[in-house]
């Protein structure tokens, strides 16, 4: 598939792919795992329909960014605000809006709590909080020992991890017939496979979130959007209510036929109420 990002910047000494798109208000948009900046592909037409210019980009060691040989090379969710602080320097943003989906949301975070005069508006997407992840069937499989995957052959490999990524939606017909290849790929093969293990599975600790989630209540002062599908597996809706009831003020808004990967599953409606939300806090 055609990627959304297409440019490159080097940030604390690695390379970060990115993409802008549109022109008006800036909104930046934070992907999970083990997805990429692919995700927000039919997103993105809305919100640059409706005046807003997106920064968009593969977090490291995901994508189409670096996979860093190095380890001691933090791609965790802590890590990533550090990326994502490079970037914005970067593309020169003082205050925007910002996204996030999955992980991204733990990245969000961790960002507006430190850094909330910088954030017009924070909208997070069937997101990682407390301590919400790994999922349940991902938590049995680290119990379990990861040895085997990891070493899996190639075909094997794939097999497994197509089961996993289509438990991310509801419609997995139209997940088959679109992007799922493409996700496939960027962790499979001699460096996928190796690189989905090192940059994103040996990350799944939810002490980047536990630190900071008895500060939740800090970023009431920012305008917040929750949207969750509600046949999330990955992160069941429950955890959606949690976090809306720890940040005052916040708005939950739950999808019908919509899993973990809501702009998967549902795209346009994601984009309506990005627009919607949005447009109360234009500049």
């Amino acid at each position: 598939m055609e990627p959304v990002v297409t440019e490159n910047a080097i940030v604390n000494g690695s390379r970060i792919a990115y993409g802008v798109h549109g022109t008006g208000q800036p909104i930046v948009l934070l992907h999970g795992t083990p997805s990429s900046s692919l995700i927000w592909r039919n997103v993105i037409p809305h919100l640059t329909k409706s005046g807003f210019k997106v920064y968009v980009f593969d977090l490291l060691g995901y994508g189409l960014s670096e996979r860093p040989w190095d380890q001691s090379i933090d791609t965790s969710i802590s890590g990533q605000v550090s990326v994502l602080n490079g970037l914005l320097a970067h593309w020169d943003l003082d205050t925007f809006h910002l996204v996030a989906h999955d992980i991204g949301g733990g990245i969000a975070q961790r960002f507006g709590i430190s850094s909330p005069q910088r954030l017009r508006s924070l909208t997070m997407i069937d997101v990682v909080s407390f301590d919400s992840y790994p999922s349940k069937r991902t938590k049995e499989q680290m119990k379990n020992g990861l040895d085997p995957l990891i070493k899996a052959d190639d075909k094997e490999h794939r097999s497994h991890f197509k089961n996993w990524l289509l438990s991310t939606v509801h419609n997995k017909e139209k997940l088959e017939n679109s992007s799922l290849d493409t996700f496939l790929d960027y962790i499979s093969g001699p460096i996928g496979q190796g690189s989905l293990f090192q940059h994103q599975v040996r990350h799944y600790d939810p002490k980047h979130t536990m630190d900071i989630a008895d500060r939740y209540h800090e970023l009431a002062q920012i305008p917040v959007k929750l949207i969750w599908g509600a046949d999330d597996e990955w992160q069941v809706v429950d955890w959606g209510y949690k976090l809306n009831k720890a940040i005052p003020g916040s708005e939950l808004d739950v999808i019908d036929n919509c899993g973990h990967f809501s702009p998967e599953d549902q795209p346009d409606r994601i984009g309506e109420m990005l627009v919607s939300f949005l447009d109360r806090y234009r500049l």
